[in-house]
């Protein structure tokens, strides 16, 4: 092959572009690359990696530390159709969430997955109540909560307080999602999942 045939090779890098719904991006519009979580020590247990839609079909169950491996959007979206009307409605609450994603977008200006974070960051409780039997009785102690299980406590205190804002209420769950997240971001102890942990952390410093 002559110095005139050669293929032409270039110097710059491949710019490798997320694919929508693969990898980074969140719904196919929110880049989870920049969220960052204040609370190092539950970190490693919030994973934000989505693809297509929030459902896996429970690939994670029965594997150990299976939960860590979960998209924390598919987490939410299975606390919201725990109980009640949204009781096993993937779609309402995948659609749900998705609404008030943007709600919270357009009220902050700000990546909501950076907000849902910090809720889940100011609503996972570090010390809880463990009970020691001593013969007949059983007494309250203070026990530090494992990072895994503040995770868990955080994503279902959010949900519950989200979904039972519902009940006997004209807001939709999209609007109760919206209000729960926002104020458990801002730590505001009006918020279910707030309150929640402080009533946790009050409990256990009294048995401390």
């Amino acid at each position: 092959m002559s110095d005139e045939e050669a293929p032409l090779v270039s110097d710059e890098p491949e710019v490798s572009v997320p694919i929508a719904g693969i990898g980074t991006l969140v719904f196919s519009k929110w880049d989870a690359s920049e969220v960052v979580c204040q609370d190092p020590g539950i970190a490693p247990y919030i994973n934000l990696t989505t693809i297509g839609i929030p459902l896996s079909g429970g690939t994670h169950a029965n594997q150990w530390f299976g939960k860590q491996r979960l998209s924390l959007i598919e987490r939410f979206t299975n606390g919201l159709m725990r109980r009640g009307p949204n009781s096993g409605k993937k779609s309402t609450t995948v659609s749900a969430l998705r609404d008030a994603l943007n709600i919270i977008h357009d009220r902050t200006g700000n990546n909501p997955l950076q907000t849902l974070v910090d809720a889940v960051v100011n609503s996972a409780p570090c010390e809880g109540i463990t009970r020691i039997r001593f013969g007949a009785n059983s007494q309250p102690k203070a026990a530090e909560v494992s990072p895994s299980r503040r995770v868990d406590v955080a994503v279902r205190n959010l949900t519950t307080g989200a979904t039972s804002a519902t009940v006997k209420s004209k807001r939709t769950l999209t609007q109760c999602i919206v209000n729960e997240v926002m104020k458990a971001a801002e730590g505001d102890v009006s918020s279910f999942a707030v309150a929640k942990r402080e009533e946790t952390e009050r409990i256990a410093a009294s048995a401390r």
